[in-house]
């Protein structure tokens, strides 16, 4: 089979037509949420009876959808012990934004997923998953952002997610040309080119590498719209990827290892220097500053979440220490013993895309609760650590 040829591209109703040498490969832009995009899908497999059915999700998603039950199944203990609940949170508010678009017409998000799935077994033709792991997606995107970018992305987010959207079906039909992902991207602007670039770019090239490798002459993919021109550009000029480089999340750079240190290193050379001026007393003292600084602004965290006594009291007894230490932070720490002491029941799970949107239930359901008790003694225990460092470093001047 020769691809060396020059591609040739043809648009017919929706659909662009990829010819690669002896290949054909047939791009089903949809929306996500359109009726429209299910019904176009269903018709497309069903003419071109292709060699096999390309389908933009990953095993995990589309168990989710098959089943579904996408989040009934959280271990949340085993993120957080992982350090994975700030992309959790974020797919959260996307989950709950696409719902909120998909609901105003009545349509389930992914709906035209499954039902090319399904149209394809239906046919006998052999289906293939080709998205990459929501989870790598998720946690590459997460790392590729600063922690100022991290905390201007989930304000953005979250004023996104409150605004009730009102769609028509010929709004969708304009959405088409850029699915949710990328609508949403959109309205965060271009303040966050590491973010597109992430949830974007490395899956076009992703996404067209799999289509390049599945099996069979004529190749049928349904896919976002906002992954058509990106996917097609990469087929026509042949750009292979390197799928195990996409699929690793990426190590923080040595500057960033260092500069996770630099802030124990400063307060262990300021208590240093302190004790070797003004004595042992005046250490006791700094060192006394440096709890009520970090433990206190924590635990009113804490305490503003709802959280548990016993998640209250983790956070001040924790925040002294994992400020001092890149490797762990108090929101963490707080969020485990929240989850352990407080666990969610099966019905807030189920509800919890829902309820996202709904700032008063963040209180209410457990699950969005861990997540507030994270983010709010994450940020107390932060500006203690800014106003700590500064008024020990000021001491010493």
């Amino acid at each position: 089979m020769n691809e060396s040829s020059v591609a040739t591209v043809a648009e017919v109703n929706g659909v662009q037509r990829v010819q690669v040498g002896e290949r054909e490969y047939l791009l089903v832009g949809t929306a996500h949420i359109s009726q429209e995009s299910a019904d176009l899908v269903r018709t497309v497999i069903a003419a071109e009876r292709p060699d096999c059915v390309c389908i933009e999700l990953d095993e995990r998603r589309h168990q989710a959808l098959a089943q579904g039950s996408r989040f009934e199944s959280l271990d949340l203990k085993t993120i957080i012990r992982n350090r994975q609940l700030a992309p959790l949170v974020m797919n959260l508010v996307l989950a709950s934004y696409q719902r909120q678009l998909g609901g105003a017409l009545g349509v389930t998000p992914g709906s035209e997923l499954l039902a090319a799935a399904q149209t394809a077994s239906e046919l006998g033709i052999r289906v293939v998953l080709v998205d990459r792991d929501v989870r790598t997606t998720l946690r590459r995107a997460w790392a590729a952002l600063s922690m100022w970018r991290k905390s201007e992305l989930i304000a953005a987010v979250l004023g996104s997610m409150l605004e009730a959207p009102e769609l028509s079906e010929e709004d969708l039909r304009n959405l088409r040309q850029q699915d949710v992902l990328s609508r949403l991207m959109a309205e965060l602007g271009e303040a966050f080119p590491a973010l597109k670039t992430v949830l974007i770019d490395e899956r076009d090239a992703y996404l067209a590498e799999r289509l390049r490798r599945a099996p069979g002459p004529r190749i049928v993919a349904v896919v976002g719209a906002g992954h058509v021109a990106g996917m097609r550009h990469a087929l026509e000029q042949q750009r292979t990827a390197d799928l195990d480089a996409l699929d690793t999340i990426p190590e923080p750079s040595p500057l960033w290892k260092l500069a996770g240190w630099s802030i124990p290193a400063a307060i262990v050379l300021a208590l240093l220097l302190i004790g070797w001026r003004d004595g042992p007393a005046a250490v006791g003292d700094s060192a006394l500053f440096w709890v009520l600084a970090t433990g206190l602004p924590a635990l009113a965290g804490a305490v503003l979440a709802f959280g548990h006594p016993l998640t209250i009291l983790a956070s001040f007894a924790s925040a002294p220490l994992t400020t001092l230490s890149p490797l762990v932070g108090v929101g963490y720490v707080a969020a485990f013993v929240q989850a352990y002491v407080r666990p969610p029941l099966v019905r807030e799970i189920q509800s919890v895309i829902d309820d996202v949107r709904f700032p008063l239930r963040w209180w209410q359901n457990r699950v969005l609760r861990i997540c507030l008790v994270f983010l709010l003694t994450t940020i107390g225990a932060s500006l203690g650590t800014l106003f700590g460092v500064a008024e020990i470093l000021r001491s010493i001047v």
